[in-house]
């Protein structure tokens, strides 16, 4: 059975949203005048609330905005009227509308701003007033603007007409969970509100998110261990947090969402529940991520190894260092294989250098299959590879230089000519010891594979 959540004071929602929201009555005489609103438009609410002026933050003369039109019922020609080709119907709200216009009064030389208005009514259907919703979008347009200009344009798209919205009690209970929230999260609202499950629409377990967070009055730094690097505090509301992160959960292929999160406060000033809201911004991560594909590329190419796929030795420098520093830093052990191919001038003499690059190539997809995330490869020379070990024994190395080198062992390539080439390797493994530098470590591996060689070949020697 669902316990029935606590009341949440419908002005104190609005005057949390971070989202810039006013509402009008059916007189046409502002209600609400949010901070976010405030902010945006450069208006105090002292000015706005009681008045009909609310076409002054927006306009140089006398004219109704979209909330005063969906109050006074306008037919779709009419609002066309004052914005012609910049809206449309609302896909989730019966009677609202959204738009996108161009404001030059606001800021420094304009602002693009999307707005949503939608009837607000009695328990009888009536409309009594209607809300508006603002989202400054001028960062969004410019950058369409210039990726445009540059043939790989980002289109921004926005979900639906208003933010996905959910509302938490004091309890931890959703009170509302708005219909671009039921579109983005294919929750119903019949489903969740009551619940303690907001959690369910974003992770695959059970754990808090940023709205429990803030109700909680978390410190930034128990923020910072679900959302490292990831989030800032509010700059609208105080005890507010905003963050973007990668939801594998939602959508097909998952989703980035840009959210907020701020507490909802009742007439004493207590914290009585919390607001989230939710943004769906994949396309512009999308956009950004194929804009710096190009130069990953090239990137990548001067670190690996044309022939192998490998890091190349040059990397491993760098690299090594990076993760000495840590382990010598944090206590932490590190370890390094050095592979040596056995006889494999004689692979080259016999069957040819192409024949002798199957095989090389060979032994890298195997060293490569064989690696964690952690884990990286390197084509150190000619037929000699090192893999670096973050977080590994001396031991636990062994065991892995054992397993590739049967796996080696064990697999042959197939020449032009209908024949089998086989060839092992010897492996030297040496753990980083205190106070070790880089090139101590690679000279100990590299020695102990060469005790390998002298060991009869095909064998694993710890250093």
């Amino acid at each position: 059975m669902k316990t029935m959540p606590c009341q949440i004071d419908p002005a104190q929602l609005v005057a949390g949203n971070p989202v810039p929201t006013l509402v009008v009555d059916a007189e046409h005489r502002v209600t609400h005048w949010n901070r976010a609103c405030a902010v945006l438009t450069g208006v105090s609410a002292e000015e706005m609330i009681g008045s009909q002026q609310q076409w002054r933050a927006f306009y140089p003369s006398p004219r109704p905005i979209l909330a005063d039109l969906i109050i006074d019922g306008a037919l779709e020609g009419e609002v066309e009227q004052f914005y012609r080709g910049r809206f449309r119907r609302s896909a989730l709200i019966d009677g609202a509308y959204e738009a996108e216009d161009f404001f030059p009064a606001f800021g420094d030389g304009g602002r693009w701003l999307y707005f949503t208005a939608a009837p607000v009514r009695d328990s009888d259907g009536h409309v009594v007033g209607a809300i508006e919703t603002l989202q400054d979008v001028t960062e969004r347009r410019r950058a369409e603007a210039a990726l445009r200009d540059s043939e790989a344009y980002l289109r921004q798209v926005v979900d639906g007409l208003s933010v996905a919205t959910l509302v938490i009690n004091a309890e931890h209970r959703i009170t509302h969970w708005n219909r671009a929230l039921e579109a983005m999260s294919g929750i119903s609202a019949r489903d969740a509100i009551g619940t303690s499950n907001q959690w369910k629409s974003f992770y695959p377990a059970a754990r808090p998110i940023m709205a429990d967070l803030v109700l909680d009055g978390a410190m930034e730094a128990l923020v910072d261990r679900f959302y490292h690097g990831r989030f800032r505090r509010s700059r609208l509301v105080d005890g507010g947090y905003e963050a973007e992160d990668y939801f594998p959960h939602l959508g097909d292929g998952g989703r980035w969402l840009f959210f907020t999160a701020a507490p909802v406060r009742n007439a004493s000033g207590e914290v009585v529940g919390a607001i989230e809201t939710l943004q769906d911004v994949s396309e512009r991560r999308r956009a950004e991520d194929a804009l710096r594909d190009s130069e990953e590329r090239y990137r990548l190419l001067s670190l690996t190894d044309s022939l192998t796929g490998l890091f190349n030795s040059r990397h491993l420098r760098e690299r090594l260092k990076a993760e000495l520093d840590r382990a010598q830093r944090y206590g932490r052990p590190l370890s390094l294989l050095v592979f040596d191919c056995d006889n494999f001038k004689g692979v080259n003499d016999t069957h040819g250098h192409l024949e002798g690059d199957k095989v090389l190539m060979l032994l890298a997809r195997i060293i490569g299959s064989g690696m964690r995330r952690a884990d990286s490869g390197y084509r150190y020379g000619g037929e000699e590879f090192v893999v670096l070990l973050p977080e590994t024994g001396l031991q636990a190395a062994a065991s892995l230089a054992e397993r590739l080198r049967e796996q080696f062992a064990s697999e042959c390539v197939h020449t032009e000519g209908g024949n089998e080439v086989r060839c092992t390797v010897s492996i030297g493994v040496a753990e980083l010891q205190y106070g070790e530098r880089a090139d101590d470590l690679i000279r100990r591996a590299d020695e102990a594979c060469y005790a390998a060689k002298r060991r009869g070949k095909n064998c694993v020697v710890p250093a």
